[in-house]
């Protein structure tokens, strides 16, 4: 599984940027979402984004963000993609791609094989899909919940784009969800973390040995 690529979401400080540099993933995630925990001012944002090293691609995650929001964001400092984790509709996806120039990455919560057609229909504007857990619907968080979903839904299913799957992804199950969806990229947050927003460069580590099975995950 040495080809799987690895997004780390909910990065708050150049030391996560550094422990997930060097553990070899190819995604940070940078979230602008007051709800959340992992939520970012402007400068904290820029200040990681300045100390990714080459070759570490810089996503922002927002949700349900207008113009002026993202017009701010995309200014404030060099980005490789946006994440759109809201409720987003194909045409402001394909609004956003166009106005900003950047690739975009729609974000799908899955509950149900009902969920699935939403997949297909946003392939055709977005740049990747991310396949997440539908949240409770009183739940405050789109995402980095912790949830994982049915992933023989998604088994060996096709897009028009590139996805990453994403929902409760930890050390001790993420070689078993690769194995079931054959996904090629996957994407954590609260996997690699001892509290919610504090990331663990351990658990980064185990995480990345368990997608490359470079060795065994250390169970804790």
């Amino acid at each position: 599984m040495a080809d799987i690529r690895v997004k780390i979401c909910g990065l708050r400080t150049v030391a996560d940027v550094e422990a997930v540099a060097k553990a070899g993933a190819a995604y940070m995630g940078l979230v602008f979402y007051p709800k959340s925990p992992r939520n970012l001012s402007l400068p904290e944002a820029r200040a990681l984004a300045l100390a990714a090293p080459l070759g570490l691609a810089k996503v922002a995650l927002v949700v349900n963000a207008d113009n002026l929001a993202l017009d701010a964001i995309t200014e404030a400092m060099p980005l490789d993609m946006l994440q759109l984790h809201g409720h987003e509709s194909p045409e402001r996806v394909a609004e956003v791609r166009a106005r900003y120039g950047l690739p975009v990455m729609k974000a799908i919560g899955v509950a149900d094989e009902g969920d699935l057609a939403d997949l297909m229909e946003y392939s055709l504007v977005a740049d990747q899909l991310l396949i997440d857990a539908k949240p409770p619907k009183d739940h405050a968080l789109p995402g980095g919940n912790g949830l994982s979903f049915d992933w023989r839904l998604v088994a060996q299913r096709r897009w028009l784009r590139p996805w990453m799957l994403a929902g409760g992804l930890t050390a001790t199950n993420v070689a078993e969800a690769i194995r079931l969806t054959n996904a090629r990229q996957v994407d954590l947050s609260s996997g690699v973390e001892t509290a919610p927003g504090v990331k663990d460069a351990g658990l980064i580590r185990e995480f990345m040995a368990a997608v490359t099975q470079d060795g065994p995950p250390i169970l804790r």
